[in-house]
């Protein structure tokens, strides 16, 4: 019998029915004649060269990258070389970054600089306030203090009229973020999002567009991000649990899981602060990553449309368990996907070819559905782990572990497999004499980064008892 594996379950002491995520590795929906989807490893993150400091934020403006490392701003060229452009730039927590036609601005440490491709300065205007975060839009660099909405001046950007003050009024709540989509600004608020138009005029050139009014927040100014088309953001309503959530105009739709909530529910509000989202759209994967203190999870838009339900996976920089992923700041250019290090002044790009990170080893996992054999017994003769081998590193004989659960509570001691060395693509991923099930069982599987095969399908031999 075939034995599903997009998805695993497993149970918690409350008592509760979980699902478990694969980590470290993407379900794939491809209908191959063996099943209608597999498991492929995530991407590995390869070194290049280091900066100045730890990676702040990164963008891709006039075909070119620059990251926000330590206190400098860095260029990065297409052979991974870096010059530092400019400096200083204060703080050390995340830095916004947008352009206009001629200039690059950052808004980091409460501060706004802008950066022409030859100085960086900072906004000393003293009307501009506390600068929480920044868009550009229809000439002006808009930002705000949390409460205010502020342009610079259309001839000047580092000038700001006193009366062009804007404000987000449809509930007391603080403004978290700023989004531009379609020409159109949206005041993220912790309760509440609004939709403002530039409708002109000598003062405030925004208009906030009645009944556009969006019912939910955001819990942090990083945890939102622009994704299909939408506000993408991690938050809720007065007295709501947080979710993950897609916003336009007036309307939202939750994309996170039962099980990405519980595993949201567990962060303190300290914690909460902390995530922040990325978008990447890559060989029609259209991923949003929700990046945790812990881990990152993964809502895959393109192949939650083809399978007709939503797929999330986890990544992780661990072994086993779970542990921040340390990827962060991801960048298209050079046509590829270039990131930096979470926990060091490294930057490089993610590639296929290893899911190792930064050279060292991590883990993968997944687990399967119930095998329930309706409350009769079965003797599990054979495990078969229809895999793609032969794409590991020379001189490593990777090993598959795999254990069983009845309870999904308490699992058995593993049992190794051998998944091939370097060109053994037919290497067959077999266990025998798995045991008894007296009615149902649960199975995972494990592997480290050194052991790169795609799982496609699961196939057991079974003898059911009377």
């Amino acid at each position: 019998m075939q034995i599903p594996i997009i998805n695993g379950i497993y149970t918690d002491t409350t008592p509760d029915m979980r699902t478990s995520y694969p980590r470290n590795l993407v379900p794939v929906p491809k209908v191959s004649g063996i099943a209608s989807g597999y498991l492929r490893p995530a991407e590995g993150m390869v070194e290049q060269s280091y900066g100045p400091g730890i990676s702040r934020g990164g963008i891709n403006w006039n075909g070119v990258l620059y990251r926000v490392m330590g206190n400098r701003l860095v260029k990065i060229l297409a052979d991974g070389s870096s010059m530092v452009v400019a400096g200083e730039i204060g703080g050390t927590d995340s830095a916004k970054m947008v352009y206009s036609f001629t200039h690059l601005a950052i808004a980091t440490n409460d501060e706004l600089y802008l950066y022409d491709g030859v100085a960086l300065n900072r906004v000393f205007d003293t009307d501009l306030g506390v600068v929480k975060d920044v868009v550009w839009v229809d000439g002006y660099f808009m930002t705000t203090d949390g409460e205010k909405l502020v342009v610079t001046e259309l001839g000047d950007p580092f000038s700001v009229n006193p009366l062009k003050y804007g404000s987000s009024e449809a509930d007391p709540d603080p403004v978290i973020a700023l989004v531009k989509l379609r020409g159109e600004v949206y005041a993220v608020n912790r309760y509440t999002i609004e939709v403002f138009n530039n409708v002109g005029g000598d003062l405030f050139p925004f208009q906030r567009v009645e009944g556009a009014v969006v019912p939910k927040g955001a819990v942090a100014t990083d945890a939102v991000a622009v994704f299909e088309d939408a506000i993408a953001f991690v938050g809720g309503g007065r007295d709501d649990s947080p979710a993950v959530w897609l916003g336009l105009n007036a309307g939202v739709s939750r994309i996170s899981t039962r099980e990405i909530e519980q595993i949201l529910a567990g962060y303190t509000e300290a914690e909460l602060a902390q995530i922040s989202l990325e978008t990447r759209s890559d060989a029609a994967h259209d991923q949003l990553w929700v990046r945790c203190p812990d881990r990152t999870l993964v809502f895959d838009a393109g192949a939650s449309r083809e399978l007709g339900s939503p797929v999330w996976y986890v990544l992780t920089s661990s072994i086993v368990g779970y542990a921040q992923h340390r990827a962060r700041d991801l960048v298209q250019c050079y046509n590829k996907w270039n990131v930096a290090d979470t926990q060091s002044a490294a930057y490089g790009t993610l590639e296929k070819t290893v899911s190792s990170h930064w050279g060292e080893v991590t883990g993968w996992e997944f687990g399967t559905a119930i095998v329930y054999a309706e409350a009769r017994g079965a003797l599990f003769h054979q495990l078969e782990l229809v895999s793609l081998t032969g794409g590991v590193a020379a001189g490593v004989d990777p090993v598959v572990w795999t254990q069983h659960s009845s309870d999904g509570l308490t699992w058995s001691v593993e049992r190794p497999a051998k998944a091939g060395k370097i060109g053994d693509r037919n290497k067959r991923i077999v266990w025998f004499g798995q045991g008894l099930m007296e009615r149902q069982r649960m199975q995972k599987f494990r592997g480290t980064s050194d052991c790169h095969i795609a799982p496609i399908r699961l196939e057991a031999r079974l003898e059911p008892l009377s």
